[in-house]
């Protein structure tokens, strides 16, 4: 059964240093997943209802995504997590100079180290969602905004402080996905922690979605020349 029924199963998406990292969730079993790539992790984890992917989706023409100003507002001092998504053709760009310069003449800000570090997973999901995931159920997610939204709007301590992952691990526990009562086999051993923790958070996300209890911002999602409905989910 599907179509969300009672057998809803969702995968929540988080890049790593080496591909994806995944985890699956039915609402009760927890299970990992890794990929090299999209089409590997999809593989990996099997037939999933919806995909929740820490990765902007819906690329600007110009300016600034409102999703990424409406998120940045709701996490207040930890906005800094949330970095401003580039537009299209800076992205396209083969240097990080010529993406700010592209950047800035369509409405935009510079662009940072850590946004065109991102460069390649942000076209390779851009390039799959119209490609091999076309007709999928895939929502942009942001994992501290889930976190938030778990927690009642708690401020968390650094996601990569022993604190801070302590903190997710039981945010995630208290939903129903622990962790650590489980094999999640090599994604456990190839991924960093935190990638991990974010998958699961974007699995979170990703059963709010089906059960039609997610939130999008902005609502409705806005649409740019590419055709996809551009909203972070919690």
């Amino acid at each position: 059964m599907s179509a969300y029924g009672a057998s809803v199963r969702v995968l929540g998406v988080d890049g790593c240093r080496t591909g994806w990292a995944g985890i699956v969730w039915d609402g009760g079993s927890v299970a990992g997943a890794y990929g090299a790539d999209l089409d590997a992790l999809l593989a990996d984890a099997g037939p999933v209802d919806v995909i929740g992917i820490d990765m902007p989706i819906g690329l600007a023409d110009a300016g600034t995504r409102e999703a990424d100003l409406l998120a940045r507002a709701a996490l207040g001092s930890a906005a800094s997590s949330i970095f401003i998504t580039p537009t299209r053709a800076a992205l396209e760009a083969p240097t990080q100079s010529l993406a700010t310069a592209a950047n800035r003449e369509r409405g935009g800000q510079g662009v940072s180290a850590q946004a065109y570090a991102l460069r390649p997973k942000i076209l390779e999901v851009d390039a799959w969602v119209r490609g091999p995931g076309a007709g999928r159920r895939v929502v942009e997610v942001h994992p501290e905004l889930s976190f938030r939204a778990m927690g009642d709007r708690l401020v968390l301590a650094p996601k990569r402080s022993w604190h801070g992952a302590a903190e997710r691990r039981a945010l995630l526990r208290g939903q129903g996905l622990d962790l650590e009562s489980v094999d999640l086999g090599p994604v456990a051993r190839i991924a960093a922690a935190d990638d991990v923790a974010d998958a699961a958070a974007a699995a979170w996300t990703a059963m709010r979605v089906a059960r039609g209890g997610a939130v999008s911002r902005p609502d409705p999602p806005d649409r740019f020349s590419d055709g996809w409905p551009c909203a972070i989910w919690t």
